[in-house]
């Protein structure tokens, strides 16, 4: 308490004073008063017959209990306010309920800043009237009576809240023995200070025990409180029965535990027990039996294993070498599993698996050909260079599976930590083995499929160049004594088939490409993604959807319409998305339970998938415009050449389209070359000394580079100088200062590039006849193709009349 001046309990102010009679707060100390100063709690409401100690802020109420001390009554009003924002001492009025509880304070102590106080609860109150509203609180009030009918039924429900919390003691140790006693003072004749009591000692929510407050029917509040002890009843006793569960376990473990190490005394005393240590040693001994470790191998492990049984077992150099011998025991040293050699059968798995791809089936049969005639399959790495969905990583799955090998896929993406591949050193905190060791542990053979996907997106940091770490693992010379540092142990790996898959070469660093034998996968024409969708996707698809074929249906046709109009891409991911995208829909459809079977029809394949990305679209025609073939990374695609005069008062020469370096090259090339051969192309020999040529290749927002553009970018330049439209032909080709034209790659990517855009007849270098011939009958037929050697080839294709043509017909290809 405050040293302030006591306060007199005659001179109280003008707002605290009755109106009518003029009579003061202070009233005989055996009588409640009209009068109250309240004290907002939060937390429950208080209860006559209830006693407990409160601790108020000495900041707020204060000067409240110092008033109500200083009174002869002593007597405070206590009322529940829900959500109370902090101390209560800004509450508007009207959040305080009409009904509240007077209590009795005694023991006044301060101390800090707070001020506690033991309550003791008298009566129910009732605000009549405020008299003042800002701390300290006043308000006028009356005292309700309780209303009471003297019935055998209230005395049944007294005798049944007195029995229900007798039940409550026993399943609670927080209400004692001496609650039973208290009980047998409670007369079932006065039920009103029962109700409130039973009330009172629940754990009700404050807005349910305000309900019981607010209730003066004595019997609908001993209803109230009797289905709130029967909750209280509930949740002791599941608790109780948490309590037990929870018990019961930790007995069970402490009996386990003390019978264990009994065990163990008795054992050790009777000379056969073994410890942890002895018990590991022969497991690792035993792991040994079945392996055929090679001799230093051997004697590695063997000092380890010494070096284990004299360490103590709780020290940190006996969990390393423990691990250790872990690793280096678990190395399938010389187990092998049988190679299935069977070449009907890897043709059978292969066809089954894969749609198309007749070329690369072809070589992987060469491949498993040879290993069939040595009867070993060794030796050899592949890496599989292709677009995104075209079929890679499951033609390695397939591989594995037409030999009977186990497979092991992990993605060098994004790797930039050497030891990875190689292993940490034994002295680093933490240290593995590298992916290598993890895997042969793994498929517990040493002559697994393993699969190195995206080679191409490996990369470097100070942490090391994991493309240097593989040379080694990816060499047929020395993969035979592959060396991981963790081990620092020889190991085997020439049995291993290494299949690797990359998206492109030019990231893939030579001396790592050159230890890998490359198979290239282009895209997939319409024939064959129709096949794959019918074969492969759409069953699958149809089986992760728990549809029967039945059920859903799409027709060649649909399917068809869907590739050419919406997935053009060189593979087939994103069609799966799309038949997905499909599906879902028409599950939507069938659970509404109108149709109990769907069919999509070309008519209403909008509904499924929006209008089609691409239309059927002819090549750009026009003065100065030509159709090159190019190749990304992505597959093959079309690629325009726009030329355009913009003025005829100075000469100069504009380039866009993002172009890369070579590219740019190839039209300055191009640019020079029809500059000096103008006459001999039938075109004005002036015409580029004063003309401003622009060249543009559209899609200016896609990057693209490389030399093969240059007989395209010369025939639009020659085609702006004559004014002359030229033939709808697609050519590839690099181009010399010379006019010679030069072979290109990715030749069977561009033919299918060409066929996707409707194009069937092409110009190509006469160096890639082969590239063209090799290429199989179906991506061929329907094709007429022109071979050229020199630009003079290409220019009398594009623009001579037909008698002129007949000098380069033996350099054509049909």
């Amino acid at each position: 308490m405050t040293d302030q001046e006591p306060i007199d309990p005659e001179v109280i102010s003008a707002d605290e004073q009755d109106v009518e009679t003029g009579t003061t707060l202070v009233l005989p100390e055996h009588a409640l008063p009209d009068k109250l100063y309240l004290i907002p709690v939060s937390n429950r409401p208080f209860f006559p017959a209830q006693v407990q100690p409160l601790v108020f802020s000495s900041e707020d109420w204060e000067e409240t209990l110092q008033r109500v001390s200083q009174s002869p009554h002593k007597v405070v009003g206590l009322s529940y306010v829900a959500g109370m924002p902090g101390d209560g001492s800004k509450i508007d009025p009207e959040e305080f309920p009409e009904m509240g509880c007077t209590v009795k304070i005694h023991n006044v102590v301060g101390e800090g800043d707070q001020i506690q106080f033991i309550a003791l609860g008298m009566q129910r109150f009732r605000i009549k009237q405020w008299l003042r509203k800002r701390p300290p609180y006043l308000v006028q009030v009356e005292y309700p009576d309780n209303v009471q009918d003297d019935s055998d039924e209230i005395k049944a429900y007294a005798l049944a809240l007195i029995q229900a919390i007798k039940e409550l003691i026993p399943l609670n140790p927080l209400y004692s023995e001496e609650l039973k006693n208290y009980l047998n003072r409670f007369s079932p004749k006065d039920p009103s200070p029962l109700a409130d009591f039973a009330a009172a000692i629940t754990t009700a929510p404050g807005q349910e025990l305000q309900e019981v407050l607010e209730t003066l029917k004595v019997q609908r509040r001993m209803e109230k409180v009797l289905v709130l002890i029967r909750k209280e009843q509930e949740v002791a006793r599941l608790q109780g029965e948490i309590n037990a569960e929870v018990n019961r376990k930790i007995s069970k473990h402490q009996r386990e535990f003390f019978l264990r190490e009994q065990l163990k005394i008795i054992q050790k005393e009777l000379g056969i027990s073994k410890d942890d240590r002895t018990a590991e040693i022969e497991t690792f001994e035993s792991r040994l039996e079945t392996l055929e470790v090679p001799e230093t191998a051997r004697k590695k492990i063997d000092e380890e294993l010494k070096k284990l049984s004299i360490l103590e077992v709780g020290s940190p150099e006996y969990a390393i070498c423990r691990n250790y011998l872990d690793w280096a025991t678990s190395v399938p040293w010389g187990r092998y599993s049988e190679d299935n050699l069977d070449l009907d059968f890897a043709r059978k798995v292969l066809d089954e698996d894969h749609d198309g791809l007749g070329d690369v089936k072809d070589r992987i049969i060469e491949f498993l050909a040879v290993g069939a005639f040595k009867k070993e399959i060794s030796g050899s790495i592949m890496l599989l260079v292709g677009p995104p969905g075209v079929g890679k990583t499951s033609i390695g799955r397939s591989v594995a599976k037409s030999l009977g090998r186990k497979f092991y896929r992990f993605s060098l993406g994004g790797m930039q930590d050497e030891a990875e591949i190689k292993g940490h050193r034994r002295t680093y905190v933490g240290a593995l083995p590298g992916k290598l060791v993890q895997a042969l542990k793994e498929v517990d053979v040493a002559n697994p499929v393993i699969m190195l996907d995206e080679i191409d997106k490996i990369g470097a940091s100070y942490r090391g160049d994991p493309a240097s770490a593989l040379l080694e693992v990816l060499d047929p010379e020395q993969n035979s004594e592959f060396l991981d540092h963790y081990l620092d142990m020889r190991i085997d790996l020439s049995k291993v088939l290494f299949v690797s898959t990359a998206n492109q070469l030019d990231t893939i660093p030579g001396p790592l490409l050159d230890r890998m034998d490359t198979i290239r996968l282009s895209g997939y024409i319409t024939e064959e993604k129709l096949a794959i969708a019918k074969h492969h996707l759409w069953p699958k698809l149809l089986k992760k959807a728990g549809l029967k074929k039945a059920q859903l249906k799409i027709s060649d046709a649909t399917l068809k319409v869907v590739i050419e109009g919406y997935a053009r891409e060189a593979g087939v991911r994103h069609l799966e998305k799309l038949l997905q995208k499909i599906i879902r829909k028409a599950v939507v459809v069938l659970l509404k339970g109108k149709q109990k079977s769907l069919s999509v029809t070309i008519k209403g394949l909008e509904e499924y998938l929006g209008a089609p990305y691409f239309r059927q679209e002819k090549s750009i025609e026009g003065v100065g415009v030509v159709t090159g073939l190019a190749w990304t990374s992505m597959g093959g695609a079309t690629l325009p050449v726009e030329a355009g005069l913009v003025h005829r008062h100075r000469a100069g020469f504009k380039l866009t389209g993002k172009l890369g370096d070579v590219m740019k090259e190839s039209a300055e090339i191009a640019y020079s070359y029809v500059s000096s051969q103008t006459s001999q192309f039938g075109a004005d020999e002036n015409f580029f000394e004063k003309a401003f040529i622009h060249l543009h290749v559209p899609e200016g927002a896609t990057p693209k580079d490389g030399p093969s553009a240059g007989v395209t970018m010369a025939t639009a330049l020659i085609s702006l100088a004559q004014g002359k439209q030229p033939k709808s032909i697609a050519m590839t080709g690099e181009l010399t200062l010379t006019g010679r034209v030069l072979a290109v790659g990715g030749i069977r990517e561009k033919v299918i590039a060409a066929r996707r855009q409707g194009i069937s007849e092409l110009i190509l270098p006469e160096e890639n006849r082969r590239d063209y011939d090799e290429l199989p009958d179906y991506i061929r037929k329907g094709m007429k193709v022109h071979f050229a050697s020199v630009y003079d080839d290409v220019y009398q294709i594009m623009f001579a009349r037909k008698g002129a043509r007949k000098a380069v017909k033996k350099k054509t290809r049909r």
